[in-house]
């Protein structure tokens, strides 16, 4: 048996852009295994400076004791939007849970949009999930979590358990925003749940100036019609907006996370967001 199914993976990758010569460029790059990025896109011919990126994985998901890091760093005016291939498993892992932490850094005026697809809990799947944001002056950006619940056999099994944590705070160290949860699959699946019949979750913030924030009428309504359940509300210390959906699966729930950040890209670039294959 190898020491990397003994003891997990320990694996951090790391992704920096800058804006040179009217556009954004992939400026360092560090993925290490199973970390795997496509090469940049540009979709938008009114908009050269704003790139496409695609990051993969190389294995069949998260596994016990696996330690993954992930940093984004965006210069100041650069512009990207990143996105993963597919929805990611988390194995049986409940006697050392998975973890996985994501650091974003977005400089001044800088965009991302950062919304990788779902994290699907399989039965005695046990993670901690962290991202933290830090955000200069004009800075932008649309950040997702999310998780569902799945047991290929159909039986019904739970996961074992789940912590998350978002972080969004100024460059100058002062905390904007600092929310936690933690639940266990029997409580997440049990009758009297505090998700009630829902078996996947995802929160979305939308960060920036307040003059650029999309209405939040149009950001609920366009995840309300994917099936997904939603609310919306102002974040604290003026950071933005905070959304947080509900919905009967994975797919239902990466389709509305999906059509809510389109109307945040929408609001933040100017663009319609182009069709991303998967």
């Amino acid at each position: 048996m190898s020491d990397d199914i003994r003891t997990g993976r320990r694996a951090m990758a790391r992704l920096g852009f800058v804006r040179g010569g009217g556009t954004s460029v992939l400026a360092d790059q560090y993925v290490p295994y199973p970390f795997h990025i496509t090469r940049p896109f540009r979709l938008y011919t009114q908009r050269p400076d704003l790139i496409t990126l695609y990051l993969q994985s190389a294995s069949g998901g998260l596994y016990r004791g696996d330690h993954l890091s992930l940093d984004i760093a965006m210069g100041p005016g650069a512009a990207a939007h990143i996105t993963t291939q597919a929805a990611t498993v988390v194995h049986r892992s409940a006697e050392r849970p998975a973890r996985q932490d994501t650091r974003i850094h977005v400089g001044a005026d800088a965009f991302l949009h950062w919304v990788p697809d779902p994290l699907i809990l399989f039965p005695d799947a046990a993670l901690a999930a962290s991202t933290r944001v830090t955000l200069e002056a004009g800075a932008r950006a649309v950040v997702s979590e999310s998780i569902a619940c799945h047991d290929p056999e159909g039986r019904g099994r739970p996961f074992d358990q789940v912590a998350l944590s978002l972080g969004i705070e100024a460059s100058d160290g002062a905390v904007l925003v600092r929310e936690r949860a933690c639940i266990t699959g029997t409580d997440f699946q049990d009758p009297a749940s505090p998700l009630g019949p829902w078996r996947a979750y995802g929160a979305l913030v939308i960060l920036g100036p307040s003059s650029c924030m999309p209405g939040s009428e149009a950001v609920q309504a366009a995840a309300d019609s994917t099936g997904c359940w939603t609310g919306l509300s102002p974040l604290p210390n003026g950071a933005g907006l905070g959304l947080r959906l509900l919905a009967p699966d994975g797919g239902t729930l990466a389709a509305g996370l999906e059509a809510a950040a389109g109307r945040a890209f929408a609001a933040l670039t100017g663009l319609e967001p182009a069709r991303r294959r998967k």
